[in-house]
């Protein structure tokens, strides 16, 4: 499919450094970020399996780990109908629409929409921000992204219990300040924390991201991995980030 053909007003096409891979973007409606690219690289998808990303924004996790794994099939949930689009015109220019489905829809209503234990693994990269943290953006889109507006953490770890298989994975990205929260929720729904790993801006600087994997009804153990620095020094990523874009 050509460009032109393939891009609306406003669009553009960025390229993904894997397998030639390309994602329409608007930069004033919403782009992925670095959390989403290294979700994706510390998502574990082992053969054969089938994967959900919940508020999968315009597709950055879903076209990623199908690049990078060896997963089965790879479903994808959006609420907004402009970044689905989007998503799903990138996995047609991909040729990856016979492993990759983009699914408009609620996250809060997603074990309706999907069926119940079905999936192994399930990514989310959600709002960070309740109505306590941060001012809203009034770019109705980006707000959405980055705000509990439409749905809460609560809502996506209840769907995600529900659409689990038993034994299945659960990776997700937050803030740390978060973190007592999150684990709290996970624990309530019966989804317990089995790997963690905090991401520091330089080796010197607190942490601004987690990275989370739990599993559906496992056993109380949590591994804490080395943190990810993501820069060596102002404007030069570390080796591990250039290794994770590719």
């Amino acid at each position: 499919m050509e460009n032109d053909t393939i891009l609306k007003e406003g669009e553009r096409l960025d390229d993904l450094n894997r397998n030639g891979y390309m994602i329409i973007q608007n930069k004033d409606k919403f782009c992925f970020g670095m959390d989403a690219v290294l979700l994706t690289g510390f998502v574990n998808v082992k053969s054969g399996e089938k994967v959900l990303d919940m508020g999968t924004g315009t597709g950055i996790i879903p076209i990623l780990l199908e690049a990078k794994t060896t997963g089965a099939h790879f479903s994808a949930l959006e609420i907004q109908e402009e970044s689905a689009d989007m998503a799903r015109r990138s996995v047609l220019y991909n040729n990856q629409d016979d492993k990759i489905s983009i699914v408009t829809g609620d996250i809060k209503e997603a074990s309706s929409i999907f069926n119940k234990s079905s999936f192994d693994v399930i990514t989310c990269n959600p709002p960070y921000m309740n109505d306590n943290h941060g001012l809203k953006n009034p770019n109705l889109p980006k707000a959405i992204a980055r705000h509990e507006l439409l749905c809460t953490l609560e809502d996506v770890i209840r769907e995600t219990t529900l659409l689990l298989k038993p034994g299945g994975r659960f990776y997700m990205v937050h803030r740390p300040h978060r973190l007592a929260e999150i684990i709290y929720t996970l624990k309530e729904y019966k989804l317990e924390p089995k790997r963690m790993r905090f991401v520091h801006p330089f080796a010197d600087r607190e942490a601004n991201m987690v990275l989370i994997e739990s599993a559906r009804g496992g056993n109380p153990m949590i591994k804490i991995e080395k943190p990810l620095i993501v820069y060596e020094k102002q404007g030069i990523y570390t080796t591990e980030i250039y290794d994770i874009y590719g």
